[in-house]
């Protein structure tokens, strides 16, 4: 595997060893200072090039992992809410001055449907095929949402995401025998995320599609340890917890910084104390939790605690100066079909900069 010193990338030092503390809530004081320092630097950092964040899909998803916890004494529990995926495009300079193009959870919406968690959904449904195109409208394909920017596949330097639950690669990266749709991309993985993927726990398994990094080529993926600054104003920070190898995206953008991840699922989420959901707002009260867990899979809820509170704390406060920052990869929408969830800020689809051709 390529090391990134070699790509115009540079180690992030700043988390290391943050969490080593016996104490919960010593680790979590520890990385929420350290994410106050790491914000005041990131901010005096030039603005990338280009930044965009697509709609391709909107899917439903159980309501009790979107908010874990929070509706589980609840009279009203409707079973789903809708969370709409999107595409994040970057174009900055590394630390070289080369000009680099990222795409962020690019997801592959035919392939990503074998999940064994999804196939079993869409199969519940009566009428499966009409179904899907009512409860999981799709907007755009990832093809299409290029060819509406104007970047070609060749153009594309690096793929990569928070986590790989549902993620199919191998129409993007190829294999042995093919350089894939993406012929010039390498991926960017957490290196615990890639060991994980291929050394699933059984409890894991329902939530990654099955043979969806196989056989792609070494040469194509790029392994990194801990946090990883891609250039000035992009960097992926390691936010353990919904997966052990999480990592979530911090762009330098016109209105402050912006993190991406799928930790939580929206404002929400991660302001919970000021939801104008009153099962969310009561819960955060009684409870007094500063964020809600996406609690799919709940490998280690502490650390995914902790990793949002270090997600918001970067972000800093949003146009709405009561949600913070936090672009969610699949942001819970509101929609006829999921009655009774409401959303109380919507980060919604972005567009800053021009695009380098």
């Amino acid at each position: 595997m390529h090391q990134p010193a070699l790509d115009g990338m540079q180690s992030i030092l700043d988390f290391d060893q943050a969490r080593e503390h016996g104490e919960p809530q010593q680790r979590l004081r520890e990385v929420r200072h350290r994410a106050l320092s790491f914000r005041e630097r990131f901010l005096d950092q030039p603005e990338v090039l280009f930044y965009r964040s697509i709609n391709l899909v909107r899917v439903p998803y159980p309501t009790w992992y979107a908010y874990s916890g929070v509706f589980a004494q609840s009279a009203y529990k409707f079973p789903f809410v809708h969370i709409l995926n999107r595409l994040f495009v970057v174009q900055y300079k590394d630390f070289s001055g080369q000009i680099r193009t990222l795409l962020f959870s690019p997801s592959d919406l035919e392939a990503n449907r074998a999940t064994p968690f999804f196939n079993r959904l869409a199969q519940s449904f009566p009428g499966a095929k009409l179904a899907q195109r009512i409860m999981a409208p799709i907007f755009r394909d990832v093809a299409k949402a290029l060819l509406e920017i104007g970047i070609r596949p060749e153009q594309v330097d690096y793929i990569s995401y928070d986590h790989l639950h549902t993620q199919d690669l191998r129409t993007w990266l190829g294999n042995t025998s093919s350089s894939g749709f993406f012929p010039n991309a390498r991926l960017l993985v957490h290196r615990q995320e890639w060991i994980s993927v291929h050394n699933l726990l059984p409890c894991q398994a329902d939530w990654y599609c099955p043979q969806g990094t196989r056989g792609i080529p070494q040469e194509r993926i790029i392994a990194f340890e801990g946090s990883l600054a891609l250039g000035p104003g992009v960097a992926l920070l390691h936010t353990p917890g919904h997966t052990e190898g999480n990592h979530s995206l911090a762009v330098r953008v016109p209105d402050g910084i912006r993190v991406t991840s799928e930790n939580g699922v929206g404002a929400d989420a991660y302001a919970p104390q000021n939801s104008r959901i009153n099962a969310i707002r009561r819960y955060a009260q009684s409870t007094g939790s500063e964020v809600i867990l996406n609690g799919n899979t709940l490998e280690n809820s502490n650390d995914q605690y902790i990793s949002m509170v270090m997600e918001k704390t970067i972000a800093g406060p949003s146009l709405n100066p009561d949600y913070p920052n936090c672009a969610s990869s699949s942001e819970c929408t509101p929609g006829w079909l999921t009655p009774g969830i409401d959303v109380s800020y919507l980060m919604g689809e972005a567009h800053f900069g021009v695009l380098q051709s």
